[in-house]
């Protein structure tokens, strides 16, 4: 005598009693391999029973691995439909929705096509299908496009041939990350439909909410493209959206010409030369061609001179002053240098205001600064600020200037007094991120606007 101990909860067996018996784990039968078998089942019996084999792959797809219960789908099928059992059978009985209906709905989720899935959703819920079901089967449905994605043989043994084949070719019109955020919708909109009295309207707002995910720009999209715009180079190209009817051809433009220069009324064409259609600039050439118009015009260049004329003396320049000979007096620039450097740089401003301007000589100006200003004449002479103050020194002087800095016993500063300035009113970030031209040619690229938080 032998005993058989079946559960699904193997992990709460006691060690005991796992050790004293002969385990077995049972696994999901495949879909196609179900099918064989219960068409051997129905060739087997007297007499045969007809039934088809898109009926029996659809019996295997709704036991989901087991071959007990899709026997027992068998025989209730022959109590309803007698000897003959056809697809149309299976579904009407058992409320299942045909694979060629799921991959219909999940055709116009990735065309976009709202209208098509509503409309499909609703055919189904006046059918009397049960929407739980139709809702898991197109989840079911997504995973596989994702797998086949993945590994192209990982739904070999679910799928009949022709099926896999439909399936690869869907695939390849979707990325798997837009497959990913479908998936998550729709299974949070499965667990809603579980307990909600109104499963349709879960179903057409999870439809409607994919095909709005299915048309936002992923953020390595929006990254890729603000690199681009950022570096100057060609923006990436996005794939576009498969239409659900191909689009009626249009008449080829006459001719090539900017979309805001057409003329009111059409130009000749020439005769002998016919001319080509316009090519589709991309959304970089078009941001480079407007860049280069808003530049300004190369001027035209002079026209020759006759032979006949005589050419007009030309006008000999006064020789620049040397530095040598120049004389600039420090009390003069002084006051415009204070200004400058309050205005331009006014972190050094106090450092440099704690000295004075003492001599220019040679292309050297000597700043001097009392003994109790030493940190300041350093934080003067540091590369930076160095670099800055001779060359606002050499735009003053109107020549080359070194700056010297040193220290002065008994040296009196004359202060300046600080010139009145409006109170400069901070600019609002969120503005200034909004008019900045990169962020401009982003949302122009995704036709996107910025909301605020």
């Amino acid at each position: 005598m032998k005993f058989v101990f079946a559960t699904t909860n193997v992990e709460k067996v006691p060690t005991t009693i796992i050790s004293r018996c002969q385990r077995f784990d049972l696994t999901r039968i495949p879909t196609p391999q179900i099918a064989a078998h219960l068409l051997f089942i129905a060739r087997s019996e007297n007499p045969p029973l007809q039934l088809s084999a898109a009926a029996a792959e659809t019996i295997a797809r709704g036991a989901e691995g087991g071959l007990r219960d899709a026997e027992s789908m068998l025989d209730q099928l022959v109590a309803f439909c007698g000897e003959t059992i056809e697809e149309a059978d299976v579904l009407n009985i058992f409320g299942f929705t045909a694979q060629q209906t799921v991959a219909e709905l999940c055709e116009f989720l990735i065309v976009g096509d709202t209208a098509a899935a509503l409309g499909a959703i609703h055919a189904q819920a006046e059918a009397g299908k049960d929407l739980s079901r139709l809702m898991s089967d197109l989840i079911e449905h997504l995973r596989n496009l994702l797998v086949v994605q993945c590994n192209p043989l990982g739904v070999q043994d679910e799928l009949s041939a022709e099926a896999l084949v439909a399936l690869t070719e869907q695939s390849t019109r979707i990325t798997s990350d837009k497959l990913l955020d479908l998936i998550e919708q729709f299974a949070d909109a499965e667990g809603r439909m579980k307990w909600a009295a109104n499963k349709k309207m879960h179903f057409e707002i999870a439809a409607i909410r994919a095909i709005q995910t299915l048309n936002q720009a992923t953020l390595t999209e929006v990254l890729d493209t603000l690199t681009a715009l950022r570096g100057g180079g060609p923006l990436p190209e996005r794939p576009a959206a498969p239409q659900p009817a191909p689009a009626r051809p249009r008449p080829a433009p006459a001719a090539a010409v900017p979309k805001a220069s057409v003329p009111a009324s059409p130009a000749p064409a020439a005769p002998a030369v016919p001319a080509e259609p316009a090519p589709k600039l991309s959304l970089s050439a078009t941001i480079a061609a407007s860049l280069n118009e808003k530049k300004p015009a190369a001027p035209a260049p002079e026209p020759p001179a006759k032979v006949n004329e005589e050419p007009a003396p030309k006008a000999t320049p006064a020789p620049a002053p040397t530095s040598a000979a120049a004389s600039v007096s420090p009390a003069e620039i002084w006051p415009q240098f204070v200004a400058r450097i309050r205005k331009d740089r006014p972190l050094i401003s106090g450092w440099v205001e704690s000295g004075q301007l003492a001599e220019i000589t040679n292309s050297v100006a000597v700043f001097a600064f009392p003994p109790e200003a030493s940190m300041a004449r350093e934080a003067c002479e540091r590369p930076n600020n160095r670099t800055f103050i001779e060359k606002l020194l050499s735009e003053l002087a109107g020549q080359s200037i070194t700056l010297k800095c040193e220290i002065r016993q008994g040296l009196v500063i004359d202060k300046i007094a600080p010139t009145e300035t409006k109170p400069v009113t901070p600019d609002d970030p969120m503005e200034t991120f909004k008019n900045d031209p990169l962020i401009q040619k982003a949302l122009a690229e995704f036709k996107a606007e910025i909301i605020p938080a």
